[in-house]
């Protein structure tokens, strides 16, 4: 067994190199993601923009919604009565018109709704006899909210928590 020395620091290394094959595909991977991110915003956007759109054309500006039936108000024996839903800068005010009289007109309170473009939020409204009272209830619908308007006393009220309560536990009445 020979032993041989030698000078280590002379010696050549060799250099680091990074194939350029990887270099090309990493930069087509990075352009990609980024295309596609771009992709993304502009299509949320046409989307939103969109859905906008549909809510001006069924709903107008400001959202309103309105609902005619009779609901057993004496002022019914010319004509139903007349509901109106609307966000009015992001306060929901129903109006009910019994009878098509204007003269008698009550303004319901409703939600304030928080958070940007609440503005634009729809409400829309139907009647259903919830608490198998013969009468037809009002529901009001706010994204994913529902309000129960109880039909009583000649008019509607918002219903309590433990109305509500009882309502949950009998399964919503005739929903």
């Amino acid at each position: 067994m020979a032993v041989t020395s030698r000078d280590l620091r002379n010696e050549r290394r060799p250099a680091v190199s990074i194939p350029r094959g990887n270099v090309g595909s990493i930069a087509y991977i990075v352009t990609g993601i980024l295309a596609m991110l771009a992709a993304y915003v502009l299509l949320s956007s046409v989307i939103g923009w969109g859905r906008t759109l549909i809510d001006d054309m069924r709903y107008g500006r400001p959202r309103t919604f309105h609902l005619t039936e009779n609901v057993g108000r004496p002022e019914e024996a010319s004509a139903p009565t007349h509901l109106i839903a609307m966000n009015l800068d992001r306060q929901v005010v129903i109006l009910e018109i019994p009878g098509g009289d204007a003269t008698k007109t009550r303004a319901l309170p409703g939600p304030y709704l928080f958070g940007a473009g609440e503005d634009l939020t729809p409400v829309t409204m139907r009647l259903t006899d919830v608490n198998s009272d013969g009468a037809p209830d009002l529901i009001v619908r706010v994204k994913d909210e529902e309000m129960v308007y109880a039909n009583r006393d000649g008019s509607f009220n918002l219903i309590t928590a433990e109305e509500r309560q009882q309502l949950m536990q009998q399964g919503m009445g005739g929903q």
